[in-house]
């Protein structure tokens, strides 16, 4: 992904990533590892986001903001286009993944993109019916990734 954003969005200072099922953090963090403005992580598990927070104040990352709480419940609070990077893991085999892809396009900036993991194949024609364009796509053993971006009007 991020060799992917690279190309995309060479000046990663200016941007504003939602790892809306953050988990350990590793792509939240790596973001802002790279300078991005700001990165909101959303995780539900308590002592997961406890360990998120932990790691956020060691590493002195004030660019990080950790969320506890249902992923979708926090995707509804956050404002409108306040991203330019959603990231997305659902659990896999929790059939999560286009049902947060749906709630989080309104969050997404303008030239905002999408990054999705999934352990099913992403298809061009389930991006379209989102109202996405399928921009890169990969795999690595089981787990499908691919790049989306809003299809232009």
């Amino acid at each position: 992904m991020f060799n992917w954003l690279t190309h995309l969005k060479p000046d990663i200072g200016t941007i504003r990533g939602l790892d809306l099922f953050a988990g350990t953090g590793a792509l939240g963090f790596e973001l802002a590892s790279r300078g991005a403005h700001r990165v909101v992580l959303v995780e539900r598990e308590p002592k997961v986001v406890g360990a998120l927070r932990a790691l956020k104040e060691k590493l002195r990352a004030d660019n990080i903001e950790v969320h506890g709480g249902d992923a979708f419940s926090v995707a509804a609070s956050l404002e409108s286009g306040a991203f330019d990077l959603v990231m997305l893991d659902p659990p896999y085999g929790s059939g999560l993944l286009w049902t947060a892809i749906a709630r989080c396009t309104r969050l997404l900036a303008p030239a905002g993109l999408v990054y999705a993991e999934s352990d099913t194949a992403i298809r061009p024609q389930d991006a379209f019916e989102q109202g996405l364009v399928l921009m890169r796509k990969s795999r690595a053993g089981r787990v499908h990734f691919c790049l989306l971006a809003r299809a232009a009007s």
